[in-house]
């Protein structure tokens, strides 16, 4: 059975209404995506790594709980879990500062089994980073010698926007190793100080990755391929909270391609019929996660969720 294969930073989101914190959860750009994926029955292995503290064993304690191992896990005996403060606006969308302790000194993390057609899953600015970066090359090199689906999202926060020029060389790097980019439009606004998709595709993804879905909040989502130039309308929602968004995109993303029994050889040439069920997925998981203070889907969806999708005629 096909799994997918996921690395990013684990952090304790602490989600503020005002000045008041209203929620504490696990988070992280991947993690989030792949605690849902787990709760719609897909394998999946998280690698990641956490402090010897109270909040490290907080965050185990729920990936177990929620079906998902803990062996790539690599545990600092030294330094602690980030944190993360996620301060909503009047709109539910969430400007963050972040808190991490790791250790000067990292160890390099065990790499899980990757088979063909398997989805290997990074981003963030976790990708980016300069002291790990020599093994997350080292993963990505493995998952695209083994042939699995390589998707990449930027995840470039407001935050690092003052990085943003002395990064593009290495966000490039990962665009050329990804079968499948996945930006907000804010992403791209944050890296390239630009608002027009079609030229960020054309300028700066399309020679290294030929397939991009941007997404635009309330104004849908879009896809590019070479043979492609699709727009989704998305439904209205009043949000609790926009934290979780667009990893649950991701995480509806990858539950379509496996469900629809998309391969890597496939993935170029995917009709527009397939893509809209695909990306549908992607939709209705990123609408439901704005629906509570959780950064995945509640198990009840899920469950409801898997059993619709696995009834359509596709």
């Amino acid at each position: 059975m096909r799994k997918v294969i996921g690395i990013g930073e684990t952090v304790l989101d602490i989600i503020f209404q005002g000045d008041q914190p209203h929620a504490a959860v696990p988070g992280g750009s991947v993690f989030n995506g792949m605690v849902s994926l787990s709760r719609l029955g897909i394998p999946v292995t998280f690698v990641s790594e956490l402090g010897n503290d109270r909040v490290g064993e907080m965050v185990c304690r729920f990936m177990r709980e929620n079906g998902m191992t803990t062996d790539y896990m690599d545990v600092h005996p030294e330094g602690k879990t980030p944190v993360s403060l996620a301060f909503l606006s009047e709109q539910k969308n969430a400007e963050y500062l972040f808190y991490t302790g790791y250790p000067d000194r990292r160890s390099e993390m065990a790499c899980p089994p990757v088979n063909e057609d398997d989805i290997f899953i990074f981003g963030s600015f976790y990708a980016l980073d300069p002291r790990i970066r020599p093994w997350i090359v080292e993963l990505l090199e493995y998952a695209r010698q083994r042939k699995a689906i390589i998707y990449y999202d930027p995840n470039f926060r407001k935050i690092h926007t003052h990085k943003a020029i002395h990064v593009r060389s290495t966000v490039m790097d990962n665009y050329e190793y990804a079968d499948l980019v996945r930006g907000s439009d804010e992403d791209f606004l944050n890296l390239y100080d630009r608002t027009d998709m079609d030229a960020v595709y054309r300028d700066e993804v399309h020679y290294y990755c030929k397939t991009l879905i941007t997404t635009h909040g309330a104004n849908g989502v879009r896809l590019f391929t070479d043979n492609l130039r699709l727009h989704f309308d998305v439904s209205a929602v009043t949000p609790v909270s926009t934290v979780g968004a667009g990893d649950n995109f991701n995480a509806g993303i990858i539950y379509g391609l496996l469900k629809q029994g998309v391969g890597r050889r496939d993935l170029p040439g995917l009709h527009a019929e397939a893509w809209k069920h695909i990306i549908r997925s992607g939709m209705e998981l990123s609408a439901e996660v704005c629906l509570s203070y959780a950064n995945y889907i509640p198990i009840d969806f899920a469950e409801k969720f898997s059993q619709r999708y696995s009834e359509l005629k596709l």
